[in-house]
């Protein structure tokens, strides 16, 4: 493969002249000598066969190839200058990039303040979130997808060495539209009725532990979903009936648009929800997360 022709070092040097309008200029301001960026630019200009500056004027004038040049060039740099600062976060234990998975009971907007909090540390650490369901917390982190879980339900499965805390429960109410059959139904509603209507659940989002389905009975009417809100919208308008987590539902019911029920059986549950990582990823923006995650106004803005 041929050597390139451009080199971060030119286009420094580029970019200095046309900020500051003349060779000199660009000098002073990178300490050297003003030969050494004239040489800088005519070899470039010799390497590329075209002439980046009209050198008519009193001022270094960039021409349409310069210009175009120097406008890409300019996101290189701010690339390697990019580089440079995640290299030097990383040698001091900040990680390049965090993935996060959130349990989709937990509404994305109450994790924007955490997030906000985070960029203020000025870490340089990306961040992924991505929301998952049921099992698919658990995959999230087994697979590599996460390096944290916010909400992962119930127990671990086993054998894979997750490092596993408490963050709270979350209450799931039965829900359904004012004009759903069993909204005039006595209560408590007897399981064998609701057995009779379809039910709407969100899809297990494990791409390789086994699915898990909660509330469902085989036989029944069923309409899957993608999300939770997914979920809240079709029972809303009535395309079927099941549990919602309680802060998700709380405002459709207190509008009316749903009417809780009781049901003879488990017409409240509460699911326990928990951190999850793998303690040998451990870097400081994972143990930034975990500290914040452990103040107990942070765990209720998530979960209600």
């Amino acid at each position: 493969m041929p050597a390139t022709k451009l080199s971060l070092d030119a286009l420094l040097v580029l970019d200095a002249i046309a900020r500051k309008g003349s060779f000199a200029g660009a000098a002073e301001e990178l300490h050297r000598v003003p030969s050494a960026i004239t040489y800088t630019v005519q070899k470039l200009e010799q390497d590329l066969d075209v002439q980046l500056f009209d050198r008519s004027g009193h001022r270094a004038k960039l021409t349409r190839a310069g210009e175009e040049l120097l406008r890409d060039g300019r996101h290189l740099l701010r690339a390697a200058s990019d580089i440079e600062c995640r290299v030097q976060r990383i040698a001091k234990g900040w990680e390049t990039e965090l993935r996060i998975a959130y349990n989709d009971i937990i509404q994305s907007d109450r994790l924007c303040p955490l997030v906000a909090a985070f960029y203020r540390e000025g870490a340089g650490t990306r961040l992924r979130l991505s929301a998952e369901i049921l099992e698919g917390c658990w995959d999230a982190l087994f697979s590599g997808r996460a390096d944290l879980v916010i909400g992962a339900p119930s127990e671990a499965p086993p054998e894979h060495g997750a490092a596993v805390r408490p963050l709270g429960e979350v209450q799931f109410v039965f829900a359904i539209a004012p004009e759903h059959p069993l909204a005039q139904a006595p209560e408590p509603v007897r399981v064998s009725d609701i057995l009779q209507h379809r039910i709407v659940v969100a899809a297990d989002t494990s791409r390789s532990l086994p699915p898990r389905s909660v509330g469902l009975s085989n036989g029944q009417d069923t309409l899957t979903v993608p999300t939770m809100l997914a979920k809240l919208e079709a029972q809303i308008v009535g395309l079927g009936v099941g549990f919602l987590p309680l802060n998700i539902a709380a405002p459709a019911l207190a509008a009316g648009r749903l009417v809780r029920k009781e049901v003879e059986e488990d017409s409240t549950r509460n699911t326990r929800l928990s951190l999850a990582w793998r303690p040998r990823d451990a870097g400081k923006g994972l143990r930034w997360w975990l500290e914040k995650l452990e103040e107990p106004a942070v765990r209720v803005a998530l979960l209600t």
